[in-house]
């Protein structure tokens, strides 16, 4: 069986690193890009969220490319990701497309059925021989999200724009190469220390007077910079530091992993639901939540700002967006709020990313002048 998946950021490379651990002929499908995204919209219902759209256009990139199977991930709650699966398995043969769709939905109790999954996805390999293969890609998974944070570091500190850039992508293609734990350790600790090599010792002391902005929201919007046009980077060369609230890493241990291998996100997530428990009190689908939270815990950890990105009628991030201009108010932090889709324009995001900045920049100013500013405002808004 050849099986091929969505992108989403980086996270192809660990499926990828996985599957063909267990012996699974694996297809790439394409980046994300322009044609795929046609392809997705052309194919898809008009109403369906962004996400979707974009995942139909990699499937469709790899059943071209040979693929028989598609692996997904479900969801639960109101988010609409838990029918994601049927809805593309469903286009997909509309299409003429005769392959399986494997969903592989989160445990909730349910770990037999993920298992029997697992053991069909890789021709029934012993769970032993599984877990190792799941523990090398989460290793380099890990070792992605490090790289990832280094480059948010030194993007606004580089000497010379766009190097940092072309160093990072070597260092995420060697982890993608690396053939075990100790090679991917070594690979993403030079690649660290690469990309902290692109700033000057002078930039480097001058870090504090960088801003720094939050990036909360839907799982896939926040990852994968095709769907959110590439906001890393643009706030970045803007003189922004930018911190994602959740990592692929996070998520994956979070939403795939039982329980007893969620350790190391349990206390992070009871900070962010004690947080958020003042404006949304219970479990709203999606990210809606840790959106909340996240936004309160930076506000207290000082960054200068939040942006908020979502699919376009994204419910669970609908809800969290209808709060943050309260946690603005009470806290005092900016928050803007993008819901794209593939009507969103480029000129008008970039201008409206200018506007945040410099807002956040002179607020900065007047806080060290001593002057108080006036209350944050929400600035929740849609971005299409």
């Amino acid at each position: 069986m050849i099986v091929t998946f969505a992108h989403m950021g980086n996270l192809w490379i660990v499926v990828k690193t996985i599957l063909e651990d267990l012996g699974v002929e694996v297809v790439v499908p394409p980046r994300p890009s322009r044609k795929s995204l046609d392809l997705g919209v052309r194919h898809s219902p008009e109403f369906a969220c962004f996400p979707l759209k974009l995942n139909i256009g990699d499937f469709i990139g790899g059943l071209e490319r040979g693929a028989e199977a598609v692996v997904m991930v479900g969801g639960v709650g109101p988010c609409r990701l838990g029918h994601y699966a049927q809805v593309q398995e469903q286009i997909l043969r509309d299409l003429g497309y005769r392959c399986e769709m494997i969903v592989l939905e989160p445990p909730r109790g349910r770990l037999a059925e993920l298992l029997a999954k697992v053991r069909y996805l890789t021709g029934n390999k012993p769970l032993g021989r599984v877990w190792r293969a799941v523990r090398f890609g989460l290793e380099k998974l890990s070792a992605l999200d490090t790289l990832d944070q280094a480059l948010a570091r030194a993007r606004p500190l580089e000497r010379r724009p766009g190097r940092v850039e072309d160093v990072h992508r070597r260092a995420v293609e060697a982890v993608a190469g690396a053939a075990d734990v100790r090679a991917v350790r070594r690979a993403a600790a030079e690649g660290v220390r690469a990309i902290e090599g692109c700033v000057t010792p002078e930039a480097a002391g001058d870090g504090a007077a960088v801003l720094r902005v939050g990036l909360v929201g839907e799982i896939y919007m926040v990852e994968e910079p095709f769907a959110n046009q590439e906001l890393e980077r643009r706030l970045g060369r803007l003189g922004v530091e930018v911190r994602r609230a959740v990592y692929l890493s996070d998520w994956v241990r979070t939403h795939l992993l039982p329980n007893p291998f969620r350790l190391r996100r349990r206390c992070r997530a009871s900070l962010v639901r004690r947080a958020a428990a003042p404006y949304l009190g219970h479990f709203v689908g999606g990210e809606g939540l840790v959106s909340v939270g996240e936004s309160v815990l930076l506000s207290r950890e000082g960054y200068d700002g939040v942006i908020h990105v979502a699919p376009f009628t994204c419910m669970p991030e609908i809800v969290a967006s209808s709060l943050l201009p309260e946690v603005s108010r009470d806290l005092g932090v900016p928050v803007m709020s993008l819901f794209l889709d593939e009507h969103t324009a480029e000129a008008g995001l970039v201008t409206r990313l200018e506007a945040f900045v410099d807002l956040l920049a002179r607020r900065r100013a007047a806080l060290g002048a001593g002057v108080r500013p006036p209350a944050a405002r929400g600035t929740a808004g849609a971005g299409t």
